[in-house]
């Protein structure tokens, strides 16, 4: 009987196969190094190509000022905002920092708003937008406020002195932020608006102060002799209206607008009490 031989399997060579993935993996890392290596040297160049290009457009003459215009100023000459923003022509406009500019600029107490921008090749634009004084707020110390109602500087020797003086406010009565305007502050913005229109019956460079009391109202002092204006609280555009007729009234009956004071606290009462010195056959006269 014959037996088959079972053939023997061919026995994989380990140590080969080793050698092979050993070799392999030698040139998988070695393509990861040669890789990782060119792309730091690729960063490196590229960091060296940016800082030469940024020390040519800082450093190269061709990007000096030339010309530096200044837009928007009043009260503040040119020279003052160049000075404030320190800018000065030759300067390499790439050199400078708008960010850093624009918040000097805003930092001088009469600026409101403020924009720097770079025209290539050799010019620099400053825009500004000042503060507008409207009224001055007496505190102990004097303070501006502008058309919002902000105040943006304490007043000094040399601002405006020919302005309404607001008295009678409070710190709490100021607008801090966003926040709203007091009652008291929310009258006196109502009248400085109404002053401002044109035509007003008490244009606003003729008040020479408002004064707050917090439980009866606002009360106007008038230039030119004429004399005090209680106005209360609310409905000023129908008072001015009225205040409008009264004016008309005494002009045509006495020739004169010299009085004491003008009551308007109840509109459908109005007390006038007559200088009787100018007008002395009026004395007080309820209209």
């Amino acid at each position: 009987m014959l037996v088959k031989k079972k053939k023997k399997r061919a026995k994989k060579n380990y140590y080969k196969n080793s050698g092979a993935k050993k070799r392999a993996g030698i040139l998988i890392s070695v393509g990861g190094v040669l890789k990782i290596s060119s792309l730091f040297v690729a960063v490196v160049l590229m960091s060296f190509a940016f800082i030469f290009g940024y020390d040519l457009l800082t450093q190269s003459d061709f990007f000096s000022a030339a010309k530096i215009t200044v837009t928007g100023f009043d009260r503040l000459s040119r020279q003052q905002v160049i000075d404030h923003a320190k800018v000065y022509p030759g300067k390499n406009i790439f050199s400078i920092n708008l960010t850093t500019t624009r918040k000097r600029l805003l930092a001088h107490p009469w600026i409101r708003e403020a924009e720097v921008s770079r025209e290539i090749p050799s010019g620099l634009a400053i825009r500004v937008k000042e503060h507008i004084p409207l009224a001055i707020i007496d505190m102990n110390h004097r303070f501006l406020i502008d058309r919002s109602g902000i105040i943006f500087k304490e007043w000094d020797e040399g601002d405006p002195a020919d302005l309404p003086v607001i008295a009678g406010l409070n710190i709490s009565d100021l607008k801090v932020g966003n926040g709203p305007f007091s009652r008291s502050f929310s009258a006196i913005m109502s009248v400085l608006k109404l002053g401002q229109a044109n035509g007003s019956t008490i244009p606003i460079e003729r008040i020479s102060k408002i004064e707050v009391d917090r439980d009866i109202g606002l009360t106007i002092q008038v230039k030119d002799k004429m004399g005090k204006i209680h106005l209360g609280y609310n409905d000023y555009p129908s008072k001015y209206k009225i205040l409008a007729k009264v004016f008309v009234y005494f002009q045509n009956n006495s020739g004169s607008l010299t009085f004491r004071s003008i009551d308007l606290n109840n509109p459908n009462r109005i007390v006038v009490n007559m200088d009787t010195k100018a007008s002395p056959a009026m004395g007080q006269k309820e209209v």
